[in-house]
Parts: structure tokens; sequence; C-alpha cells
């Protein structure tokens, strides 16, 4: 019987797997993924699904961010203005802030995606966005942002895969009954 590892493929650079992703889903802050593994170019294939049971970390989270502009478009759910691309290292302008991308689905062999998001209502109820399929390679694409999209996408992948082999955010729970703070004796006056 083979150990159970807390990550992904060996965690050597020189030994280390072969992962392609194929769906990804981000809900309550944990990580759900189908993906396929080898341990050699020449290995088969072995099929995954995994629920992560840490919470990402938050450059996962960034780069999914990144993909609400493209999610907007396709969706046709904003049409594009003269402001609309946000630069890489700002936030997201208040116009994308109904908006999330909560996972995506790559085409056979990595050719294409799918976003799925949601659009969060005036009256606090969820519209579930799922755009149609974007290729990479169609040369008479109608969405003029392909390139970006799958350079986009390609860091969320990167993302993706480095939460699988054990990137998360690092919390510490603390003792429920162990005090570790001294707290210093100070008698009050007699009321008498």
């Amino acid at each position: 019987m083979s150990q159970l590892l807390p990550v992904v493929g060996p965690d050597s650079p020189e030994t280390r797997s072969i992962i392609t992703i194929q769906k990804v889903k981000l809900k309550d802050q944990h990580l759900t993924c189908e993906f396929t593994e080898q341990r050699s170019e020449e290995a088969p294939p072995r099929a995954f699904a995994l629920t992560c049971t840490e919470q990402v970390h938050p450059d996962l989270t960034h780069a999914l961010s990144r993909l609400v502009p493209h999610l907007c478009l396709l969706a046709e759910q904003l049409t594009e203005t003269p402001d609309y691309w946000p630069d890489e290292s700002e936030e997201l302008p208040a116009l994308f802030e109904p908006f999330t991308v909560t996972g995506f689905s790559m085409g056979r062999s990595q050719g294409g995606v799918t976003l799925i998001g949601q659009r969060e209502l005036a009256a606090g109820r969820v519209l579930n966005l799922t755009t149609p399929y974007q290729s990479f390679d169609d040369e008479q694409a109608s969405y003029p942002y392909t390139g970006l999209l799958e350079t986009t996408l390609a860091t969320a992948l990167v993302e993706v895969e480095a939460a699988l082999r054990g990137k998360c955010t690092e919390y510490r729970q603390l003792d429920l009954f162990e005090s570790t703070v001294a707290v210093p004796y100070i008698p009050l006056p007699s009321l008498a």
C-alpha cells in the first residue's frame, strides 16, 4: 500500500511530476481541482480529483481575480471602456466589485478555457456565469484579448499547481485553554 502524501507529486525540482490541470473550483477559500499527474513524460497520466483542506494562498485568489475582466467581456456583462483594463499591480476597479471568478475548465490539451464565475445582484442574490468556450488557437476568434486571457490564465495555472503541491495560507490556531499572556493582579480599594 502506498503512503498518502500531503502534497501532490515529489517535492524536489529534479523529480517533480507533470501536472495537467483540467478543472478548478474555489469555494469558501478551498480549492477543488481535477487534474492528471505523470511521474515522467513516458509514464501514463493518472487522473485525480482533490479538495484541499487548507485555505488557499492569497496569490491564488489574486490570480483568479485577474480573470474577472475577461469573464465580464466573454459573458457580455460589461462593455469595454478606455480605462477598463487595470494594471497588474493595482486592484480591480469598483466596476468589477460584484463579479468573482470561482473557477475554470480547460479544453483538450489546454487549448482553451471556459471561465466560471458569479455576479452579486443588487438584491443580494447571486447570478452564476459561465462563459462560452474560448479557444486560444482560433485564428478567426471574435474575442480580441485571447492572448491576454491565455497569459493571465497561465499565471492562475501556476498558482493552482503550487496549491496542489502545498502552497496555502499559513495560520496558527491558538491553544484553547493555555493562556500565554500574563495578567498582573491589581488589588482594588475596598469600598467599606
